[in-house]
């Protein structure tokens, strides 16, 4: 099989696969060998550890030179998150994907939030087109890529947020998505939902409160994603040993 198969394969047998979330190749190659089956960009670690704000505040070469980076130092099935796609046009999205599946990337996720930062999701049609031209712009060209369509109804707190997610994964299957992404989903009762709604695999995400991996794989969860959480955690390490640093007058709390 070569990447992109071993990639689908995760998704459908076994415990959900984990997603690694990384922001350079050395944080790739660090989760390479500790056991991860497969690795993803996380939009917020890898901006901010550039020194930019998430939300494609990054340009979009820095992204794919960072990504190339990556790609070049590590094994596993590689995919990237492309936010809204880094393009007000279907056309600039489909071209970054290219560019993307030319240095090996195996997947994408692309998002249903409204470009204009308003705090709203997209109109499901104007989604839908893009997650259909994609997959059929995919599929003419024979590019092997996964399609992972993220959904951010729970992400935005909506009040309904469970049936417009459920509404929009239904039209987003059909438009030709690979797998669902439901981000801030973590009630047992909604994530049930939400897997019964498609026969494509849902991916969830890190957060407080979300449940142990038996009882997503029990739920039929098919990928866990680690998102920026791993970065920001590290983070907050990194400035507690600072500020010990600093109280102590020593770096014996580095060893």
């Amino acid at each position: 099989m070569n990447q992109f198969e071993t990639f689908v394969e995760l998704h459908k047998t076994g415990s959900p696969v984990l997603i690694g979330n990384i922001w350079d190749a050395g944080s790739a190659r660090l989760l390479e060998e500790n056991g991860f089956k497969a690795i993803a960009t996380s939009s917020a670690a890898v901006a901010i550890s550039m020194g930019y704000e998430d939300g494609e505040n990054l340009p979009f070469d820095l992204l794919l030179k960072s990504a190339e980076q990556i790609k070049r130092n590590i094994s596993l099935p590689f995919s990237v998150d492309m936010e809204k796609g880094y393009s007000s046009k279907i056309e600039g999205i489909i071209q970054n994907i290219e560019r993307l599946h030319d240095i090996g990337v195996v997947g994408i996720n692309i998002e249903d939030t409204s470009s204009t930062d308003d705090g709203q999701l997209q109109p499901m049609d104007v989604f839908e087109k893009t997650i259909s031209a994609i997959a059929n712009h995919l599929a003419q060209k024979n590019m092997q890529i996964f399609i992972n369509a993220r959904t951010d109804a729970f992400l935005l707190k909506l009040p309904d947020a469970l049936t417009v997610t459920k509404q929009r994964i239904n039209t987003y299957t059909t438009a030709g998505a690979s797998g669902i992404f439901v981000p801030f989903i973590k009630a047992e009762n909604d994530i049930q939902a939400v897997v019964n709604a498609t026969n494509l695999p849902v991916n969830v995400l890190s957060m407080p409160g979300l449940p142990g991996f038996a009882q997503l794989s029990t739920l039929g969860v098919r990928r866990i994603s680690l998102g920026s959480s791993l970065y920001r955690s590290i983070n907050r390490e990194i400035v507690n040993k600072v500020q010990a640093i600093q109280e102590n007058q020593s770096v014996s709390s580095l060893f």
